[in-house]
């Protein structure tokens, strides 16, 4: 996205050269150090020296850019205190607008393949194995940089050795560490030493790099609307937040939980020890992803998210409780039967979830243990900025990582008709999120988490009628039985709560017809004046 990005990192400013040549030469001496260090550190823990060489590129292009810093506070952003160095050397395409197109060094290093966009080629080369990328990288500069894309390694890394690595300060490197210690020579991968890459722009790529080492932007983080409340009763929260279908932020509710205290990650490291849970698409013990966590930093990071930890560890189980406004759960009827709808949720900085809607209807609540949390939250009837739900809601097409969706759409908020409900929820505290809203979460520190999806009377109607629609079986989701879940929980209900369905319905459609029928004062009341409206016959 061109717009994004022309106006990121503007060419240096005359009166600013002189700074910039001893900036420069202070950089190559910080480089120097940092290779001599990283070397060190290589022998001192056996790395091979192809590995060593992956790091050593690393700490050139850090320091090429450590410039960066210098530009933040003119360009409105502010990088990370250690910023990965993925695609530090490649530049946005606005930087190209001064200089000579044919500076680029992209299209001539990619030969045929130079009429493809950047997303395109990157999906051919995600067809490839671990040994032609590799062999790929030596071609050309151009296929260097894009063969080291690090969401290319991620995916091998992920396909090839599920959860059973460790993170090594990149995918790639990570990948290379895994297939030594496997000896597989088919895994074996052939990687360029030291590659000094100047003049590659791309929009795409520089977007990439920038979203995993951008901090949030204070105004990202001011805006706090939700309603908050503490020690309210069960009856005011059905009222005031359940029935009307409206979010709010609830403090109190968890200071008796021994989670608050006992859930740190040396306590999760013992009590969990070689259990497996799920993160993304592979299953990691919680000592690999910790550290995974610890050394990662890219665009979208895994997030360890399971729905059966209480099982794998009951532990786990007996430190908190449900909080006494969400105890009403009919899904409960259905014991083992019910869809999925308990997770702890673990994650970086920068990791969370991107605009969605609960599934099968339900309402959820989640607490923060550790951490603290930025929520961005649209009514139903609202598709946030930047999202593109399919007409049958079974799919949404939103952008990439959540950093993408607040650079490029986050202002537009700010003229949108209506405004979301936003917060950041700190550690002890709940959020309610009501039936069928659309939400963005994403951590601000590391966090632990529990969430929950549930169904009460207030809801209960919503759920059903969305268990009964005729493409079920694509939007129910949690449960091997999607087809004939409507007709399992509706029969159980009826069994548990005998006429409870039947009265619900009673009271939508008096609601209804309340609404309807106009008062004395709304039949004589002009909607378009505020005046009174006279009629007056023939005399």
């Amino acid at each position: 996205m061109p717009s994004a990005f022309h106006s990121l990192i503007s060419p240096i400013p005359t009166k600013r050269k002189q700074k910039k040549k001893k900036k420069k030469k202070q950089q190559q001496q910080q480089i120097n150090i940092n290779k001599k260090k990283r070397a060190i550190a290589g022998s001192k823990h056996g790395s091979s020296p192809t590995t060593q060489s992956v790091a050593r590129v690393d700490g050139l292009q850090r320091g090429e850019y450590d410039e960066f810093e210098e530009e933040e506070e003119e360009l409105g952003f502010k990088l990370k205190s250690s910023p990965s160095s993925g695609n530090h050397f490649i530049q946005p395409l606005g930087n190209l607008l001064l200089l000579d197109p044919s500076s680029n060094i992209r299209d001539p290093g990619l030969g045929t393949l130079r009429v493809l966009s950047d997303e395109l080629l990157l999906d051919v080369l995600a067809l490839l194995r671990a040994r032609d990328l590799g062999v790929l990288s030596l071609v050309s500069k151009s296929l260097y940089v894009f063969s080291s894309h690090e969401p290319l390694w991620r995916n091998l890394v992920l396909d090839e050795f599920k959860g059973d690595f460790f993170f090594t300060e990149s995918w790639r490197s990570t990948y290379i560490s895994a297939a030594k210690l496997l000896c597989n020579p088919f895994r074996s991968v052939s990687v360029p030493f030291v590659l000094n890459i100047r003049n590659f722009y791309s929009d795409y790529l520089f977007q990439s790099w920038l979203c995993a080492n951008m901090e949030m932007k204070p105004e990202w983080l001011q805006r706090d609307n939700i309603q908050r409340r503490r020690g309210i009763s069960i009856d005011d929260f059905v009222t005031c937040f359940e029935e009307p279908n409206k979010p709010v932020l609830l403090e109190g509710c968890l200071d008796s939980w021994p989670a608050m205290h006992k859930w740190s990650s040396e306590h999760l490291l013992r009590v969990c020890g070689d259990v497996q849970f799920s993160v993304g698409p592979v299953q990691m013990t919680v000592e690999r992803y910790f550290q995974y966590a610890d050394a990662t930093k890219e665009e979208r990071p895994l997030y360890l998210f399971d729905s059966k930890f209480a099982e794998k560890v009951p532990e786990l189980d007996s430190d908190y409780e449900v909080p006494i406004y969400f105890r009403e759960d009919l899904f409960s009827v259905l014991g083992n039967e019910r869809p999925d709808y308990r997770w702890i949720i673990i994650g970086p900085a920068g990791s969370g979830s991107s605009f969605h809607v609960d599934p099968n209807s339900t309402s959820a609540w989640n607490a923060v243990i550790k951490g603290s949390k930025k929520w961005v939250m649209f009514p139903p009837e609202v598709v946030p900025p930047g999202v593109h739900p399919s007409p049958d809601g079974a799919e949404v097409a939103c952008p990439v990582s959540i950093m993408e969706w607040f650079m490029n759409f986050y202002g537009a908020c700010r003229t949108s008709k209506t405004r979301p409900i936003e917060c950041v929820c700190m550690a002890g505290e709940v959020v309610f999120v009501p039936n069928g809203w659309w939400h963005l979460v994403i951590n601000l520190e590391d966090s632990i988490a529990i969430t929950q999806n549930y169904v009460s009377r207030s809801n209960l109607l919503n759920v059903l009628d969305f268990l009964g629609r005729p493409n079920a079986s694509e939007l129910v989701s949690g449960t091997e039985d999607r087809v004939n879940l409507y007709e399992k929980f509706r029969s159980a209900i009826d069994a548990a709560f005998p006429r409870t369905i039947n009265q619900l319905e009673f009271e939508a459609r008096q609601k209804m017809s309340q609404k309807k029928r106009l008062t004395f004062w709304e039949s004589v009341t002009d909607a378009n004046t505020g005046g009174f409206k006279f009629s007056f016959g023939d005399s």
